[in-house]
């Protein structure tokens, strides 16, 4: 049996463990910490190998963190730890330790998954050497996409790509547009298409109604939706309408003939919403480039811990000496 690695995934408010082989798919001993209990990322870990494997540490490591990652420093977006790469490697007595942004840990994950861990979108017509993007509404927006090499493996490229401008496609947009540029001047992908994005977009929408807003969480603003309230339902549209944008510009940018991968926790929990929803049809209206997006296939990451499918694959690159891990992350 091949020897385990210890994988993390760090968020601003979790940090995810577990052990997984190098290159494999079988995630042992998940365990989910909270960040603030911890002053920083090295007590979190020999906490969690304490408990799990007193007796036989792991001598190689990956993680990944919702930051830049920059040299020897990793700074967390949303939590103040802030992460010297060699300080952890020798507190936790590792050989090796690679440290990635997490949509690059999501983008070596999409060529490892099996149609198990996705649920398809669109079919098209994958070309397996051509590069895949990858977008992922959660708490931000984040972007990424996976591009093939000489040697067989995949090179991740993190990108801030949650932060291009949004464009609207007619007068309603346009209006809904004209209300977050008042209140947040630049109105970017990730002002709509996030959990808070589409709280925004629901107070947005209420104005340009001339309705009062009622102080909705955005899982409220979906189920108000889902039963039929008809602003709450125009927001989760829109949501849905600028994923689609998001993912077309996605394709067109990288070119991503291999698919786009939609990622993040909230589009798998309402796959017949967006089945529903004006997700396709804004995919493909990029006017006379329709027909380069139609062969492209897009589907959703239903896999509960992709990160550590990436992570596995990442540490399997590094031993075939097929990826340069400073190549992996372009900084924001």
């Amino acid at each position: 049996m091949p020897e385990l690695a210890l994988v993390a995934d760090i968020g601003g408010t979790h940090a995810r463990f577990a052990l997984i082989a190098p290159g494999g798919r079988d995630v042992i001993s998940p365990v989910i910490m909270t960040c603030a209990e911890f002053p920083g990322l090295a007590e979190a870990a020999q906490a969690y190998l304490k408990k799990t494997v007193p007796d036989a540490r792991p001598r190689v490591a990956a993680f990944d963190v919702a930051g830049p990652v920059t040299g020897d420093t990793a700074a967390l977006t949303n939590h103040p730890w802030r992460i010297q790469i060699s300080a952890v490697r020798r507190a936790l007595r590792l050989d090796r330790l690679e440290v990635i942004n997490d949509f690059a840990a999501l983008a070596y994950a999409v060529p490892r998954l099996v149609s198990a861990d996705k649920s398809t979108i669109r079919a098209g017509a994958k070309n397996a050497s051509g590069p895949i993007g990858v977008v992922g509404p959660g708490t931000g927006l984040g972007v990424a996409a996976v591009i093939p090499n000489k040697s067989g493996g995949w090179v991740p490229l993190a990108s801030e790509g949650g932060h291009v401008t949004i464009a609207a496609v007619d007068e309603r947009e346009e209006a809904i547009l004209g209300e977050l540029r008042r209140r947040f001047g630049h109105v970017s992908a990730e002002r709509v298409v996030s959990g808070p994005g589409l709280a925004n977009v629901y107070e947005a929408v209420c104005a340009v109604a001339k309705k009062k807003a009622d102080p909705l969480t955005p899982e409220q603003v979906t189920e108000r939706a889902r039963a039929g309230d008809p602003l709450p339902a125009e927001a989760l549209a829109l949501f849905f309408a600028w994923l689609g944008n998001v993912a077309g510009n996605l394709a067109l940018t990288v070119g991503a003939t291999g698919g786009i991968a939609v990622a993040g926790g909230i589009v798998p929990r309402y796959l017949p919403l967006l089945a529903a929803s004006k997700f396709e049809e804004r995919f493909l209206d990029k006017g006379r480039l329709r027909a380069y997006l139609e062969p492209i296939p897009v589907y959703v990451v239903t896999h509960p811990l992709p990160a550590f499918i990436g992570l596995a694959g990442l540490l399997a690159e590094v031993e075939a000496g097929r990826s340069a891990p400073e190549l992996a992350h372009v900084p924001g």
